[in-house]
């Protein structure tokens, strides 16, 4: 594997899921809510912790769809981009959520590593975007929702890790 492949897979997974300086990465901001607090909104309205998880599991799907040609529709939701979640007795669909998360990162990631050096260079088919610059964005994406997930923490009065 190439040394900037191996860079651009550090960086996703340190962005989800891995070690880094930066603090806390987007799994770790969600690891150990409960679904009550996965539920909670600042106010009517706004998107809740659990409604940012899929959007940031969609998110990961969008980017490996791009980079592998995939097919349009084929996330395992029905819908797009954002997906209402409000039940506080869902605890079984919060944690097949949180899979769903880890499953289209491993998704991701298995794509990235079948790049070469040169596919980073080229813009994805029907898009504008280099491969690299795309790939850097969706680490930005998760490390985003990190931070604004402990912000929610917070404010619900909970203590970030």
């Amino acid at each position: 594997m190439s040394t900037e492949i191996a860079m651009l897979l550090d960086l996703i997974d340190e962005a989800f899921d891995r070690r880094s300086w930066h603090g806390t990465n987007l799994r770790g901001s969600v690891r150990g809510l409960s679904v009550r607090e996965a539920v909670w909104r600042p106010r009517p309205g706004r998107h809740n912790i659990w409604e940012i998880t899929v959007h940031a599991a969609y998110w990961k799907y969008a980017v490996h769809r791009r980079l592998t040609g995939g097919k349009r529709g084929s996330f395992p939701l029905t819908g797009s981009d954002w997906f209402e979640r409000s039940d506080p007795t869902g605890r079984k669909r919060w944690q097949a959520d949180l899979t769903l998360l880890a499953e289209q990162h491993r998704a991701l990631r298995d794509a990235i590593a079948r790049l070469t050096p040169s596919d980073l260079r080229k813009t994805i088919p029907r898009g504008s975007t280099a491969t690299g610059m795309l790939i850097r964005g969706i680490a930005a994406h998760d490390l985003y929702h990190a931070g604004q997930i402990q912000l929610l923490k917070r404010l619900m009065g909970r203590s970030p890790r």
